[in-house]
C-alpha cells in the first residue's frame, strides 16, 4: 500500500475503533447529490494520477484522486474518450455543507474539479448513457479500501477477468456507503469519426412519438433532448460511421447545426449549466427515470426530456414532489429528488422495497460493519 493510501486506511481505521464518521469527499462538486453529509472530511486528492493506459486495448487505470479532465483529456490525446460522458457539474452544481457547518476544506467545488472516484461513486452518466450504457458498464476492475481500513482488489483489466459477484460494478452510484475507492479501471472507446446535431420544432407528444419510432430503426443515435421553451425543441445527436451519419441526416430531416458549437450546448446539458436548470429560482429538481415509451406524464410544468425519453427533469415546489413520484411510478419508473435547496428534505432517493433494503443491509454490515463511511448519503438507515 503506497504512503498516501496508507494514511487514509489509518484514518479509516481509527474511525472504526472510536465509533466516528468519514465523509469520503474528491472535488466536491456532487455535494449536492443524495442525503445526508455527514462525518470529518476523507481527501482522496491525494491518490493522484493515471497509473496505467494502453490505447490498443481500449483500458485505462487511474487513481480516484486524478481530475476527471485530466484523464479525458489524455484519452481525447489517443482519439478515444469515456462513452457515458459524466458530469462534471463545476458550473452548475450548488454543493450543500454537512449539517449546517461551512465546510472548511480547500476551495470551492468549482475550483476543485470532479475527480475519478467521485465519477464512479455517483455513477452519473451525461446524455449519451441511453445509447452507450452506464458507467457501470465500463468498470473493469478496482482497488477498495472497506470499513476496517483493508485493502481489497476486485475485478482486472479485461472483461475476462470478471468471474463470480461483480463488485466493482457494485461501487458505481453507491456514493461511497461501501468504502474508498482507490483505484479503477476503465474500459474506454475510441472517439466516433464522425457526428451531427439535428434540430426539430416539436411539442413533446410529437418528439416522443418520433423517438420511439427512430429507436426501431437502424439510425447511429446517440443522444437526445427535448426543451420545452417556445413550443417545444427536440435536438438529436448522431455519432457514428460518416456514412452512417450523413444518410441519417438525409433521411430525418431537421436543421443540421454546426457541430462545434452543438458540442459546447451538448456539454452545457451534460453539466446541467443551460438556462433550463438556472431556472430552478427556489424550486426543487426531479429527475425521473422512465421507460422510453413513457408517455406525455400528468406533472407541475413541461420537462426537459433526454435519454430518448426514459429521463425526464422537472421543476416544481416541494408540495407536488409526491406528485411527481406518483407519475414516475405510474410508468413503472422512479424519481428521485435531485437538487433542493430544503434542508428538511427527506427521501431524496426512492425508498426501498423491503428485500432490496435488506440486501443494502447486509451488503453495508459485509464492507462497512462499524458504519464510518458517508453516513445517510445514499439511504437514512445506511
Amino acid at each position: 500500500m503506497d504512503p498516501a493510501l496508507a494514511e487514509l486506511a489509518d484514518r479509516i481505521r481509527a474511525a472504526a475503533a472510536q465509533g466516528t464518521s468519514l465523509r469520503i469527499r474528491g472535488g466536491g462538486t456532487k455535494d449536492f447529490y443524495g442525503g445526508r453529509l455527514e462525518g470529518e472530511p476523507l481527501d482522496t486528492r491525494g491518490l493522484q494520477g493515471i497509473v496505467s493506459y494502453e490505447p490498443s486495448e481500449l483500458v485505462v487505470t487511474a487513481r480516484a484522486g486524478t481530475p476527471l479532465a485530466e484523464l479525458e483529456q489524455a484519452l481525447a490525446e489517443c482519439g478515444q474518450c469515456l462513452p457515458f460522458e459524466p458530469p462534471h457539474f463545476e458550473a452548475g452544481a450548488t454543493p450543500r455543507e454537512p449539517l449546517g457547518e461551512r465546510d472548511t476544506g480547500s476551495g470551492s467545488a468549482a475550483s476543485r474539479g470532479a475527480t475519478v472516484g467521485g465519477m464512479v461513486a455517483a455513477g452519473l452518466a451525461g446524455p449519451a448513457r441511453a445509447s452507450v450504457g452506464a458507467v457501470r458498464d465500463y468498470i473493469l476492475g478496482l482497488v477498495l479500501v472497506n470499513g476496517r481500513g483493508e485493502e481489497l482488489v476486485f475485478g482486472g483489466q479485461v472483461m475476462k477477468n470478471v468471474a463470480g459477484y461483480d463488485v466493482s460494478r457494485l461501487m458505481a452510484g453507491a456514493l461511497g456507503t461501501l468504502g474508498l475507492i482507490a483505484e479503477v479501471s476503465l474500459k474506454v472507446l475510441p472517439v466516433p469519426p464522425a457526428e451531427a446535431t439535428l434540430r426539430f420544432r416539436l411539442p413533446q407528444d410529437e418528439a416522443l412519438r418520433r423517438l420511439n419510432a427512430w429507436g426501431g430503426q437502424p439510425l447511429p443515435l446517440n443522444a437526445s433532448c427535448w426543451e420545452p421553451a417556445d413550443g417545444g425543441t427536440l435536438y438529436l445527436r448522431l455519432r457514428g460511421a460518416v456514412a452512417a451519419v450523413e444518410a441519417a441526416c438525409r433521411g430525418l430531416g431537421g436543421e443540421r447545426l454546426d457541430t462545434a458549437g452543438a458540442a459546447t450546448e451538448w456539454n452545457a446539458c451534460r453539466d446541467q449549466s443551460m438556462p433550463w436548470f438556472a431556472g430552478l429560482e427556489g424550486r426543487d429538481l426531479w429527475r425521473l427515470s422512465v421507460p422510453q415509451t413513457a408517455p406525455v406524464l400528468d406533472l407541475p410544468e413541461a420537462p426537459l426530456v433526454e435519454w430518448h425519453g426514459a429521463q425526464r427533469w422537472v421543476r416544481c415546489e416541494a408540495a407536488d414532489g409526491a406528485r411527481v413520484r406518483q407519475q414516475a411510478r405510474s410508468t413503472g419508473g422512479h424519481a428521485t429528488l435531485f437538487r433542493t435547496g430544503r434542508s428538511d428534505a427527506q427521501e431524496r432517493l426512492t425508498p426501498l422495497a423491503p428485500p432490496l433494503a435488506a440486501i443494502h443491509e447486509q451488503l453495508k454490515l459485509q464492507f462497512d460493519p462499524a458504519r464510518v463511511f458517508n453516513r445517510g448519503r445514499l439511504y437514512p438507515h445506511l
